[in-house]
């Protein structure tokens, strides 16, 4: 049974502020579209914050941890026992997400969805479990559907608190060794594609474990029909507990009218399953960057999705969104801080 606020209505960007903006933008100091994608960007969030002149200034961070029941088919190069040891870390300020955080001014929490083992009582880690990580999707469900409820409802809490913070941009990141096993079995799904275009190396397989990787997910697959439109039975039964959430953060941000920087590959693809789900969230999506796995390309083409920035990351955490943030500062700058040729007495072509 779907959460009731599944069904509450998208906010609708401000086009009157969007129109607005983009007059701005003509009357600036500068040949008409001359900074590129940073007059977009200016524009775009113009119309998402209801504002003629938008700002990046106070950022919510929340990085989703939990485990997957796969990583038993052999589908990581890395113990389960780091998603755990992660999470602390992320606490004690040691990891990419926390110092990119810091730099960017930004409050970053960590919501344990499900990990293997319970991390404790860390600062600045919230506990919202759906269990102790999904089962094997290689042999059945990953979830069941309780679990996927507290799973979107964590995503959902998240995006209220950010909102109750006075949050002008989320960001959500992930941490779950084996993720991105559940995340190409995603995009297959959604996208008809085969698990040999989507599998990759995640953290750091050969191309004997991807070619395993790629086994596995055809395994999975093959005991479903008719998954590519149900895009939440589809994330029941091939995703994970922090791709869910992270699912019900993004609906909510375009419930709640926060406009969401999405990070990578894991990101993409739970954004890729609500946009399914909901179609008119898409305009409350910016992609950050383009993910060295194979299969975030793929899943970025289907969303009409042009990222920011391309610099082979594939850590996740959010880590590439984080990056992406001072483009959108800057296009906030200088949309709101540049002459007009009035102000400046500056001749117009």
């Amino acid at each position: 049974m779907k959460p009731d606020w599944l069904n509450d209505p998208v906010k609708l960007p401000d086009q009157t502020c969007a129109s607005l903006a983009s007059a701005r933008q003509g009357q600036l100091t500068k040949p008409a579209g001359s900074l590129g994608r940073l007059e977009e960007l200016a524009i775009r969030l113009s119309a998402l914050q209801g504002a003629e002149y938008p700002s990046i200034e106070k950022i919510h961070i929340t990085v989703f941890a939990a485990d997957h029941g796969v990583a038993a088919a052999g589908v990581s190069a890395f113990p389960q026992e780091v998603t755990v040891q992660m999470v602390a870390n992320f606490s004690a300020g040691g990891a990419a997400i926390s110092v990119l955080a810091k730099h960017n001014e930004a409050h970053l929490e960590v919501v344990d969805v499900g990990t293997l083992r319970e991390p404790g009582d860390l600062p600045g880690v919230i506990s919202q479990r759906a269990g102790a990580g999904t089962a094997n999707l290689q042999v059945e469900d990953a979830m069941r559907v309780e679990q996927l409820t507290i799973a979107l409802n964590a995503g959902r809490a998240a995006v209220l608190r950010a909102k109750e913070r006075g949050a002008d941009l989320f960001i959500g990141g992930d941490m779950g060794i084996g993720n991105t096993t559940p995340a190409a079995a995603l995009g297959c799904v959604l996208l008809n594609a085969d698990p040999g275009q989507l599998a990759g190396p995640g953290t750091g397989l050969d191309s004997e474990g991807v070619a395993h990787k790629a086994k596995v997910l055809r395994e999975a697959l093959s005991r479903y029909d008719n998954l590519n439109n149900q895009p939440l039975e589809a994330l029941r039964c091939l995703g994970g507990f922090e791709i869910a959430a992270l699912v019900g953060a993004y609906i909510s941000c375009a419930q709640l009218g926060i406009p969401a920087l999405v990070d990578g590959y894991i990101t993409t693809a739970a954004a890729l399953v609500a946009v399914r789900e909901q179609p008119e969230i898409r305009d409350w999506l910016l992609f950050s960057h383009q993910s060295a796995e194979p299969g975030h390309q793929a899943m970025l083409k289907s969303l009409d999705a042009n990222p920011l920035l391309s610099l082979g990351m594939r850590l996740g955490e959010g880590s590439g969104a984080a990056v992406a943030i001072p483009l959108l500062k800057a296009a906030c700058e200088l949309h709101n801080n540049m002459a007009t040729f009035a102000d400046a007495g500056v001749t117009e072509s």
